[in-house]
């Protein structure tokens, strides 16, 4: 209790959780992401339980972290090393190494899920008769196996969850601070999820954006598998310029709509 009341007074404690907060709702961006794909895929009287549910696993599972602390740090030691390294980058360190830890080892597959599950989806948005298996119902949705569906989401839950939590612990020393984040973070992604979800839904060229997004993303994920650190803030940079791009686009798909039909 003293712990909390000092942490309560502490400046500093409050700018770490500001922070970390904003940290923690930018990293829930990719996951919300997959997870609004996913959802939508399936017929829409399923598709807002299978958000909540997924949103609501990560919480679990960031919580579930947060208790085994000592556990997650460790994840960061080598179990096993290839030997290779990369030549030496601008500041002197190697642009990759093969030194693989079990974090690696879990960015490198969840990379790799999120690759191949964007290269899917954006060969059937592309070509959606050819070699396609989805069934579609009257709405044009894709009935999808919601159990498949709850299983995907929480292999790339994991990911985040993992990547989320040791950025929280590179950031703070008091669990009380990243407890709170995580909340915070995951309380602005429920409240999300639809709106972005029924956005996306709606904006097709939206989804091509989003599928774009999940390429780089699980890119980056293996990149970093590697020991290659890509600075967050170039990611969602680009990922910020795009949406402004498509949103201008999408502006002037409307207006053009509106004039040829006040025309006629």
């Amino acid at each position: 209790m003293n712990e909390l009341l000092n942490l309560a007074t502490d400046p500093a404690a409050w700018a770490a959780l500001v922070t970390l907060i904003v940290m923690e709702v930018v990293l829930g961006i990719d996951n919300l992401v997959f997870i609004s794909i996913l959802s939508n895929k399936l017929p829409p009287e399923h598709r807002q339980r299978v958000r909540r549910i997924g949103i609501s696993l990560a919480l679990i599972m960031r919580l579930v972290l947060l208790s085994t602390i000592a556990f997650i740090v460790g994840l960061v030691h080598p179990v096993f090393d290839l030997g290779i390294v990369g030549p030496a980058g601008a500041h002197g360190e190697p642009t990759f190494e093969t030194a693989f830890s079990w974090r690696d080892l879990i960015l490198l597959a969840g990379g790799l899920f999120l690759i191949w599950k964007a290269t899917k989806e954006i060969h059937h948005t592309v070509d959606p008769g050819e070699e396609s298996k989805d069934v579609l119902d009257k709405t044009g949705a894709a009935i999808s196996n919601v159990g498949s569906a709850i299983f995907q989401i929480i292999l790339l839950d994991l990911v985040f969850s993992i990547d989320s939590i040791l950025t929280a612990v590179g950031m703070t020393e008091h669990l009380p601070i990243m407890v709170i984040a995580v909340l915070v973070a995951v309380t602005v992604m429920l409240l999300a999820a639809d709106p972005l979800a029924n956005f996306i839904n709606n904006n097709p060229t939206v989804v091509m954006l989003a599928l774009g997004f999940l390429l780089m993303i699980g890119t980056v994920l293996i990149a970093e598998a590697f020991g290659m650190h890509v600075p967050k803030g170039y990611i969602y940079t680009a990922m910020a310029f795009s949406g402004v791009v498509e949103g201008l686009n999408m502006m002037s798909r409307r207006a053009a709509a509106k004039k040829k039909g006040e025309g006629h």
